[in-house]
């Protein structure tokens, strides 16, 4: 996998919207949160067309992308929020300039589709971790910064991830390239040309928000059914908030164990990644990572995300 270099004070982040729109004094409170932490937020106005509930139409949304990934000034690019429409892009982006302009693109939930894309057909690192819109605009309450500068901004492995919370759901020890996101998404590629496809013994990880549990057990189904889980050595979920039923009773924990009783390899659940209730940790795409599920439950980052 080829490693962007790691972010240094002053750079500039494109803030770019594959996606949904977004509200506007979200959008200046995260911008105001990366100058914070020392980095310089670049953007232009197409980040703020409508159309519906796209930002904008795909053409637009796909120019804004490419000239910020092509443009030597900018360093990383950041998704305002995701919602719908990342996978509208892919058509229009061309692998090989991607991978002649290597960088940091940091996402999740809808943007699952980009990570995907620059992970399988680009073969670059990319950061599932906070968008500008409902995490970085809230500071420290909305996502876990220490994890987040540890990945972009060290080029070095970040080591132990045990946030409080994950628990084993089958115990054991996995080593792999980290790759997943939103279950949604993933599951929504299989049958095209940008089908989720993990590499042969990786470590997946696997996160939701508000899918009640007959629709875990029909995604967890449909991978199954693809081969997905053939090809992985452990999975890691995250918390899957609003993902109960209403009445309390099956829990999308409850959904998982079942599911994954004959599964052969550690599975966690409670990862605090994405869709998070707790501050989102931030986690590489790519690099090789170990899970370890037993009486203390990791995820530990052995590869670096980033190069010098």
């Amino acid at each position: 996998m080829e490693k962007p270099r790691a972010l240094r004070p002053g750079d500039r982040i494109a803030l770019v919207a594959p996606a949904s729109p977004f509200d506007r004094d979200e959008f200046e409170r995260g911008a105001a949160e990366l100058r914070t932490l020392g980095f310089e937020p670049a953007y232009d106005d197409r980040v703020f067309a409508r159309r519906g509930y796209m930002a904008g139409e795909a053409d637009l949304r796909a120019a804004a992308f490419m000239d910020a990934w092509c443009d030597a000034s900018v360093a990383a690019l950041m998704a305002v929020r995701g919602g719908y429409g990342s996978v509208h892009l892919l058509p229009l982006f061309p692998p090989d300039i991607i991978r002649s302009h290597p960088k940091l693109f940091v996402g999740y939930s809808d943007t699952t589709s980009i990570l995907t894309f620059l992970t399988q057909r680009c073969g670059l690192v990319s950061v599932h971790g906070p968008m500008i819109e409902g995490r970085i605009a809230r500071g420290a309450a909305g996502y876990d910064r220490d994890s987040f500068l540890a990945c972009v901004t060290r080029a070095e492995p970040m080591g132990e991830l045990a946030p409080a919370g994950v628990i084993p759901i089958r115990d054991g020890e996995a080593v792999g390239p980290l790759t997943g996101g939103t279950l949604s998404q993933l599951v929504a590629s299989l049958g095209t040309p940008y089908a989720f496809e993990p590499p042969q013994g990786s470590v997946l990880f696997l996160e939701d928000v508000a899918e009640r549990p007959y629709r875990l057990d029909r995604m967890i189904t449909q991978l199954r059914l693809a081969g997905v889980f053939e090809r992985v050595r452990g999975v890691v979920w995250g918390q899957m908030p609003r993902c109960d039923e209403p009445d309390g009773s099956p829990t999308a924990r409850e959904v998982v164990a079942d599911l994954f009783q004959r599964f052969n390899g550690p599975v966690v659940f409670g990862f605090p990644s994405g869709h998070s209730v707790t501050p989102a940790v931030t986690l590489p795409f790519g690099v090789r990572v170990r899970i370890i599920a037993g009486q203390r439950t990791m995820i530990v980052v052995e590869e670096a995300a980033v190069t010098p």
